[in-house]
């Protein structure tokens, strides 16, 4: 059985854990050099320059005094930038952290002031011969440099529910569902969408109810989405448009199903006339259902526990939610 994936969270510290480790020691040993050199700015540049060689990737280094005020000036590797020389660092993300007792925090990511980008800063901090804290030496990374693994996290298969707009939740019960030209044509339109999918090779749809369209992504053509309108998704002529593609093997939700959980929109469409589906989404690889209802709030959850739920189930739920 292949073990299970990382979560977003999960796969992040990991990925933290690794430039921790790769960057305490070049900090500490960079903190070492400056000590001796403490209160010297010409020196303390001479030293972070020189640090550029054993501290990856950095961006810029710089010295800061225990009040977060910098002693030096910015080294970077397009040479010596000076305007920060004085700057106050103390509002910044990173030194609003607590350092750990090692003396070393790598902080949070962040969006620089400058390039506005992600970043990282790892802080050290510098010690005299007594160990008396004389400040810190930082080194801000931009995220795109670092060496990450990269690896793509798996996206988790649970159920999960997110409210809506609070402005269309309150004025649910004041609305009516408003028959649209797909409701008007639901048997077809659900008829092209499922050969589409089993035969295909569309792998990812969003039926949007209330407005008479779909969304689809194709095998062959993964970066691009296709729009179909009502004209389109009531003429099963449009399965001649897209080439003939067996059913991937790898796929989560096997293939008889789809019609099923086509069939479970329909019910969700017209289950109430205030509570009800606007949108339906399914992908075959992950096994996802995407569900808005007329009260804008939105659930994700695996096909298979989809399947399993009952009207008088969505129609409690959703009206408790709303």
């Amino acid at each position: 059985m292949e073990p299970p994936r990382d979560t977003l969270q999960e796969s992040i510290e990991r990925q933290r854990e690794i430039l921790a480790g790769l960057l305490q020691e070049p900090l500490r040993r960079l903190a070492e050099n400056c000590a001796r050199v403490w209160g010297d700015r010409e020196a303390l540049d001479r030293v972070l320059e020189e640090g550029l060689e054993y501290v990856p990737w950095a961006k810029f280094l710089y010295a800061l005094d225990t009040d977060a005020r910098q002693i030096s000036d910015n080294i970077s590797r397009e040479g010596i930038i000076e305007r920060d020389f004085g700057r106050d660092r103390s509002t910044r993300p990173y030194m609003r952290e607590a350092v750990p007792a090692s003396g070393f925090l790598l902080s949070e990511a962040y969006i620089s002031l400058r390039a506005r980008r992600p970043s990282l800063t790892a802080i050290q901090i510098v010690r005299d011969a007594d160990n008396r804290a004389l400040g810190f030496v930082g080194a801000d990374f931009d995220l795109r440099d670092l060496p990450l693994t990269r690896e793509l996290y798996e996206e988790p298969r649970y159920w999960r529910q997110i409210k809506g707009d609070p402005s269309i939740r309150g004025t649910v019960f004041h609305q009516t569902r408003t028959e649209s030209e797909l409701d008007r044509h639901i048997d077809t339109v659900l008829g092209v969408v499922d050969e589409l999918m089993t035969d295909h090779g569309v792998y990812h749809v969003i039926l949007h109810f209330s407005s008479s369209r779909a969304i689809v992504w194709h095998m062959d053509d993964p970066y691009r989405y296709r729009l179909l309108d009502i004209d389109m998704l009531t003429n099963p002529n449009i399965c001649l448009a897209y080439p003939r593609r067996d059913y991937p093997a790898d796929a989560a939700v096997p293939a008889a199903r789809i019609r099923d959980v086509l069939d479970g929109f329909r019910r969700l469409r017209f289950m109430d006339e205030m509570l009800y589906l606007r949108s339906g989404t399914l992908n075959i690889f992950n096994g996802i259902v995407g569900l808005t209802f007329s009260c804008d709030g939105s659930h994700y959850i695996p096909w298979d526990e989809f399947l399993d739920k009952d009207h008088a189930f969505w129609v409690t739920g959703i009206a408790a939610a709303s």
